[in-house]
């Protein structure tokens, strides 16, 4: 179970920002968003599917167009991403690059078509089977800073320990580290005691200087599924089951300096590492109404996951060879630790409904469009191992509804496609004036022989965050701790092989 600072989620609630050191809601987010990938035509079309049918990326998107295979097909893409992330701390600028390969998608296809002249509705189907990458985490940001700050973390100790006894805050998770470090303690009153219930930093205020840098790895992984029917050529229905596989890290390490003692520097570092794996379910349907015109629905369930998690933090704090009186000890390097701490939980992610219209100009290619909705307050934690109610709670209070449009557009000239694509995905966070929406720019081009195909595809994704290190409210509840502003733009370039047999 992490450590949560004190009544975190709850103050949560009057601040604009997601704060990065905290607690499960974040999880809530972090892994139910899933920007729609697949083949490299897909996604040279900004990630339209949910009317496009006979694309090995049916299997993980809208499995109706399954039926629209009348060949069987093997696919495997392969795709090389750069995370770049330009963060900002008073007017500070610093730049990080994080880059990787995978092979985001690897699919089959065993079409079963009818007899075109068969009696009956039915024409036939398709079964799939693919291995998808749903989520990237692999990423690296932080601040380096020289100018001094306005607060230091040991604020933050201070407003967490306030109000409760030296035994509650020897234990108290990570204000405790600070003051088992010395950077908080009782105040000593006229008599030499000590006052249980109020504290102060040991060296009074000093603005520090102040940097930190977090470093998260790992992916979510999908096996896909799925079956694809055809009706008379007009109805195609589909559903899929998807079994989903999550591994996700992440190491925060904060820093302070001080121009003046005793205290000269301090450092905190939070090792956080979650596994596990989720199971849902997708239905969808595409009817052509007129032979130009496609439309499509696409239901996904919910993610029904079982984490596992290990957590621990630790703070050294260096001091010019300070004697502290109450305990006559003279401070010099002091450190604090956590135990390894091992909890499990189950988290829901919201359901997602989506619609999507396809028209083809005649047989030079087509235009389309994808409309989804998803309420990402709508995710849901439980555990035996520590009180989800506080962060249920957040995630009501801090997130909302969004709805995401893609549009994308294809054209072939002979052998040769050429592709267009355009999406944006609504600001998650509710009530806040910082547009946290994500914009993603596409294109691509293919080649397609009689049983042979290769595409490619650029995708350029931009969206903007706000992360802060540690939480002090001032009297109106508003957070002024340090906040670093985040830039990112990633960019995936993928290559598809098709074989049809």
């Amino acid at each position: 179970m992490r450590i949560p600072i004190l009544v975190l989620s709850l103050c949560l609630f009057s601040s604009s920002l997601i704060y990065a050191q905290s607690g499960y809601y974040e999880d809530s987010y972090r892994f139910s968003r899933a920007i729609p990938a697949g083949s490299a035509r897909i996604m040279g079309v900004g990630g339209t599917q949910w009317s496009l049918g006979g694309d090995v990326s049916n299997i993980g998107g809208n499995p109706a167009g399954l039926g629209f295979f009348r060949s069987s097909e093997a696919s495997v893409t392969l795709g090389y991403t750069d995370w770049g992330v330009e963060t900002s701390y008073l007017n500070q600028p610093k730049n990080y690059h994080t880059s990787s390969f995978a092979v985001p998608n690897l699919s089959y296809v065993m079409a079963n078509p009818r007899d075109d002249f068969s009696r009956g509705a039915f024409k036939g189907g398709a079964f799939g089977i693919s291995l998808q990458r749903i989520a990237n985490f692999n990423t690296e940001y932080g601040f380096f800073s020289d100018k001094a700050g306005s607060n230091s973390i040991i604020d933050s100790y201070l407003q967490d320990a306030n109000g409760y006894t030296e035994d509650q805050v020897t234990n108290f998770g990570l204000t405790g580290l600070g003051y088992n470090t010395y950077q908080i303690g009782p105040v000593i009153d006229a008599e030499g005691n000590a006052v249980p219930k109020s504290y102060e930093s040991i060296n009074g205020f000093v603005a520090p200087f102040q940097d930190e840098n977090i470093k998260q790895e790992g992916k979510s992984n999908q096996i896909n599924f799925a079956y694809g029917a055809n009706f008379n050529y007009k109805l195609f229905i589909g559903g899929s089951i998807g079994l989903r596989t999550l591994n996700f890290s992440s190491i925060k390490t904060y820093k302070e300096e001080f121009n003046e003692g005793p205290l000269l520097n301090s450092s905190l570092q939070e090792t956080l590492r979650i596994n596990g794996s989720g199971v849902n379910l997708n239905l969808g349907l595409i009817y052509k109404p007129i032979d130009y015109l496609n439309l499509g629905f696409n239901f996904q369930s919910p993610t029904f996951y079982a984490l596992n998690e290990e957590y621990s933090a630790g703070v050294v704090a260096n001091y010019d060879n300070f004697k502290y009186e109450p305990e006559n000890k003279i401070l010099g390097k002091e450190e604090a630790l956590t135990d390894i701490i091992l909890s499990s939980y189950n988290l829901n992610t919201p359901l997602k409904v989506g619609g999507g219209a396809t028209v083809f100009l005649a047989k030079n290619g087509f235009i389309s469009l994808d409309v989804d909705y998803v309420d990402y307050s709508q995710s849901r934690l439980s555990s035996r191992d520590f009180d989800e109610g506080p962060d249920n709670m957040a995630i009501q209070n801090t997130y909302k509804g969004t709805i995401d449009f893609r549009a994308g557009i294809e054209y072939k000239i002979n052998m040769l496609r050429i592709r267009g694509g355009y999406a944006f995905y609504g600001d998650p966070i509710a009530n806040s004036p910082y547009d946290r929406s994500t914009q993603q720019i596409s294109g691509g081009v293919g080649v397609k022989f009689d049983k042979i195909g290769i595409d490619f595809a650029l995708v350029n994704q931009k969206y903007n965050t706000l992360y802060s290190s540690y939480q002090v409210l001032d009297t109106q509840g508003e957070n002024i701790g340090p906040v670093t502003e985040l830039k990112n733009s990633i960019i995936n370039g993928v290559l598809t092989l098709n074989f049809s047999f």
